[in-house]
């Protein structure tokens, strides 16, 4: 099969969030423990990745609200990975201050091989309002960039939260009571409809819940260019898993957090089943859990014992056991698989045919030998298996029934399980420049049927007429002359 393609990794990120930093970095360098002294990091992000079958990665670039400036962070993101990744890569852009400036270098971005960004309904720190999202969806549209919004209403979740303040509810477990699915289902429901209105391609990341998925795959069957993402945590975990003695629950700590119930865990794989999800990431957000200075015990002091779940850092570990515990779960076809791991994340983000495929003068050889079903014995996983800086994996005892048996990177075996393991070197990844989206439009004929011709911004692609065309900032032949949208106000028409 193809090698993998995670599209949702963060390595060596601040603590935009509040407290915390991520434990693992782009290679071997250094894992802070404590503020006096640094120690080698001897497994990190990239390499635990090849480790796991996955050959290139596409990590964060992260704008903070104080800078109006996305290219100098695109140029310090370059600086840490550059001759340290194991495997190759590319960059998302986290918008946190869509300034006229930063709007501006959007084409910039797209001269040095950036073709998409993030952006966040929630977090105060990244936290974008309606109108700063328009016009980053507008400045993306023109410049043919992928958004990818984190869709959870931070207003919400702040209310909540407060609630459980006065309420003296500060336990890991209320982590999953302030945010809601409510605030996931509202915010996907609203960045669609923004999508809609500017008629540009968006991704929800990290979707955790049946109705959010819901108003995707609607959205999608009206011919919207509306695309999705899921990650193991919510194929496997629960709120249950949250609910721990005394702080066990931090280590599932995510935001959306796990959900309900095994029926809901239920639903997202029907919704990779159904193509309702073009991926399936690890958004693998590694902070170490018996680490009190930067990682999740930092939320614990003399007035929180047990934590405070809003202090928490965010995330989980998942990019080395993301390709086997999906394949281990005998649920998808292999197809399937190979599309929703591999293939499409790589066209998604502009990165096909190199990456995602095994086409004969065009691909990189990047390619992963499994085990023949049946052949490899089951075996219970375990933390101490697996090559990265952190601590757990919140998938402690599940049966495993694969693990990638060679992966090769532009050829070079770079892993062989059974004879030495790890192969690979620090600095054989090389940045990847990408291209636009290639995943084929979603337009709608007006007798019912799909028109998939051309790409998701509208070429050639009969859907709605947007108000991005209507103030003229798309020529004539960027849009079919037969669109026609009742979202445009006639205030705009008449402009």
């Amino acid at each position: 099969m193809p090698g993998g393609v995670d599209a949702h990794v963060h390595p060596d990120e601040p603590p935009l969030f509040g407290k915390g930093s991520t434990a693992d970095n782009y290679e071997t360098g250094m894992c802070r423990i404590q503020p006096s002294r640094v120690l080698p990091q001897v497994f990190s992000g990239s390499r635990s990745a090849i480790c796991g079958g996955t050959t290139t990665m596409v990590t964060f670039a992260p704008q903070k609200k104080s800078e109006d400036t996305l290219l100098d962070t695109l140029h310090a993101t370059h600086a840490k990975a550059h001759d340290n990744c194991y495997i190759d890569y590319s960059f998302h852009l986290i918008i946190g201050n869509p300034s006229l400036n930063a709007l501006y270098e959007f084409k910039t971005l797209r001269e040095e091989g950036i073709s998409s960004l993030k952006i966040y309904m929630t977090y105060e720190a990244l936290q974008l309002n309606d109108r700063q999202i328009l016009d980053v969806l507008l400045e993306a549209r023109k410049q043919k960039i992928t958004t990818m919004v984190h869709a959870e209403n931070g207003q919400v979740v702040d209310w909540i939260t407060a609630q459980l303040e006065k309420r003296k509810m500060f336990a890991p477990k209320y982590h999953c009571t302030s945010h809601p699915p409510m605030a996931e289902i509202e915010a996907t429901y609203r960045a669609i409809s923004l999508s809609e209105f500017i008629d540009t391609p968006i991704l929800i990341v990290h979707v955790s819940t049946p109705a959010a998925a819901a108003h995707i795959k609607q959205a999608q069957d009206k011919g919207l260019p509306i695309y999705a993402e899921t990650c193991p945590q919510y194929l496997y975990l629960t709120k249950k898993d949250l609910d721990q003695p005394g702080f066990e629950g931090a280590k599932c700590v995510c935001s959306p957090p796990p959900r309900e119930s095994e029926a809901d865990c239920d639903g997202i794989w029907d919704g990779l089943a159904n193509d309702t999800f073009t991926i399936l990431s690890s958004d693998h957000c590694p902070f170490r859990y018996d680490d009190d200075v930067n990682g999740k015990k930092t939320s614990i002091s003399e007035d929180y014992p047990v934590g405070h779940f809003k202090y928490i850092p965010n995330g989980c570990p998942g990019i080395e056991t993301r390709l086997a515990l999906t394949l281990s779960a005998e649920r998808l076809e292999i197809k399937k698989f190979v599309q929703v791991t591999s293939s499409n994340p790589a066209k998604l983000y502009g990165l096909w045919p190199r990456k995602g495929g095994l086409v004969e003068g065009e691909s990189d050889a990047d390619i992963n030998i499994w085990y023949p079903p049946g052949k490899m014995q089951e075996y219970f996983l375990n933390n101490k298996m697996l090559h990265r800086e952190v601590d757990y994996t919140p998938y402690e005892g599940r049966k495993m029934k694969q693990w990638p048996r060679y992966t090769i990177l532009r050829g070079q075996a770079v892993w062989d399980k059974e004879n030495g393991g790890l192969l690979g070197k620090k600095g054989y990844g090389k940045f990847i420049k990408r291209d636009a989206s290639s995943l084929a439009g979603r337009g709608i004929r007006e007798n019912g049927t799909y028109c998939c011709e051309g790409d998701v911004y509208g070429n050639e692609v009969e859907s709605s007429l947007t108000v991005a065309r209507e103030l003229e900032f798309i020529t004539e032949s960027d849009a079919c002359p037969k669109r026609a949208s009742s979202l445009v106000p006639k205030v705009i028409r008449a402009c």
